[in-house]
Parts: structure tokens; sequence; C-alpha cells
């Protein structure tokens, strides 16, 4: 299902749909998926051949320097979400719908969900919560919109739950994860995203349900894994979950770069003559008979 790579060749390969998601479960195919915000990015994950791309509402955060998920809004990730459908024509495409944009009524979730699908050009949209969100999820499915559930962790509501804590530490908390998996699985959800849910409690969600399981925080056992790119490439230093594993510290280099940059103004090293453009040489020739003149 992947991209393949060979030296600077790129061979073609096929649009990931959300009914691959569940082969690649029942064949045991890890399910790898990033978020992006932009289409610089998202043509990198795209390149790469990640199965999935997520539009998530931790733009805010990492973008737009929110304290939390909960002030971003629909109209803040339509734009994105159609930068990075631009950007990436392999990868499924799934909008996280921001915290009020599906709880109110399902007629409500379904014109937003609708909204992410026409406006933005995703492919399948994820709503946070597990048994009180199962028939929001359940309409939006039967509305035809495919959709992403996402139970443990859940940004949008965390304050009701003491904050960003580890859930199912404990029996009874891990039953009601469980439960809460059942019931998007009967909802119609394609796949459900787990949120820093202990390892074995997401183990035994996985092996409990037949849709598959994106882990974030979650433990080895989930079907597949999604991070926030920033984290990957290390560009949000302000936090780094204990969950994420940096791969690059771009954050560093970068300000290195710039620093460079200021650095070789001030000094008067930037510009260089390769860095110019000339006019040419007749053209320099009339210029300096005006200025004689």
């Amino acid at each position: 299902m992947g991209l393949e790579l060979s030296g600077n060749a790129r061979t073609e390969r096929k649009k990931v749909s959300v009914a691959d998601f569940s082969k690649m479960k029942t064949h045991g195919q890890r399910i790898v998926m990033v978020t992006s915000y932009d289409y610089p990015t998202s043509t990198i994950a795209d390149d790469v051949g990640v199965d999935s791309i997520l539009v998530g509402d931790s733009y805010g955060m990492v973008v737009l320097g929110y304290d939390t998920t909960i002030p971003v809004t629909v109209e803040e990730l339509l734009p994105i979400c159609r930068a990075v459908r631009r950007g990436a024509s392999h990868s499924l495409l799934v909008g996280d719908m921001p915290f009020l944009s599906f709880q109110i009524s399902e007629e409500d979730a379904i014109r937003n969900a609708g909204r992410f699908i026409k406006e933005g050009r995703m492919e399948a949209v994820k709503i946070e919560g597990g048994r009180e969100m199962a028939h929001i999820a359940r309409a939006v499915s039967n509305a035809g919109i495919p959709v992403l559930g996402h139970i443990g962790l859940t940004p949008q509501t965390s304050t009701l739950h003491g904050g960003y804590r580890v859930q199912g530490k404990n029996a009874d908390s891990s039953e009601s994860l469980v439960k809460d998996a059942k019931s998007l699985e009967d909802a119609g959800v394609f796949g459900i995203v787990l949120e820093m849910i202990t390892e074995e409690v997401a183990r035994v969600i996985t092996q409990t349900v037949s849709v598959p399981t994106i882990g974030i925080g979650s433990g080895r056992y989930c079907d597949g894994q999604v991070l926030v790119l920033h984290d990957v490439l290390g560009l949000y230093p302000r936090f780094v979950p204990k969950f994420a594993k940096q791969y690059a510290d771009l954050a560093s280099t970068i300000k290195k770069a710039v620093a460079e940059y200021a650095s070789d103004v001030r000094q008067g090293t930037f510009p260089e003559e390769k860095h110019v453009f000339k006019m040419d040489d007749a053209e320099r020739d009339k210029l300096d008979l005006r200025q004689k003149s």
C-alpha cells in the first residue's frame, strides 16, 4: 500500500481509501498517520508514502499559539484542509472536527462534517468522544461521511477528566474505554484513535474491535500510529510529549539559520554578488551617461 522509492524514481502508488484501513488491519499492516497543516509538509508526507494525513485541531496550538484546541473553529480549519489537499494526492485525508462543531445536534454535526468534505476537500472527519458521541458518529456516518473515532484523552473535553492525563489506569476506566470503543464500532466508524491510553488497555481494545486502532501515546499494540508532524520534526519545542519521538531538531536548525542571516545582514555580507541582478552592459552605459549629464 505504501509508496515505493527507487533511487530518485517514484513509482505510482494506489490512493488510500477508508476501505483500505480495514484491509490493513486484517493483513497486519501497520497504518502510518501524521498531522499536517500546510501544502509543503503534506506534499512531503504524501511523497514518502504515509497512509493518512490528519488536519488536526491541534493546529490551534501548534501554529496559532492557542493554549488549548478549544478556540479553533471550522472557518480556521477549512483553508488549512484545502492547502493539505493540494499537496496530498495519495494519503487518506481526515479533517478534525473542532469543539462545538458536532456536539450540539446531529443536524449540526452533519452540516459541519459536510463542510469538511465539500469545502475542505477532506475524505473523512474525526470526532472526539465515546459512548456519549456514538449517536453523532452514527448520524454523520449514515449521511455518507466516513468517521474516525477518538477516545482516551480527548483534548476538547480534557478539563472534565482532570486535564491531560493517561487513561485506563484502573479496571473501571479500562472497562469504560472498551465500551466506548465498541459503541463507536457499532456506530459505523472506520477506525478509532486511542490517545494516551495505557498499553494494556489499548491492546485489549485493538483485539476487541474489528476496526483499526490508531495510537498516539497508547503503546505498541495498536494497528497504527499518529504523531503531530511538528513533534516528529522537532518544530514545537514549547512542549514535547513523552510519547512523541523526535526524528529531527529543526527548531534548532532554523534558529541557527535565522541567526546567521541576521548577522550577515548587519555585517553587510549579504547579499553577495551571486544574489543580485545586473543590467545589460548597454543599458548600464546609458544609465552612466544620464548620470554624468
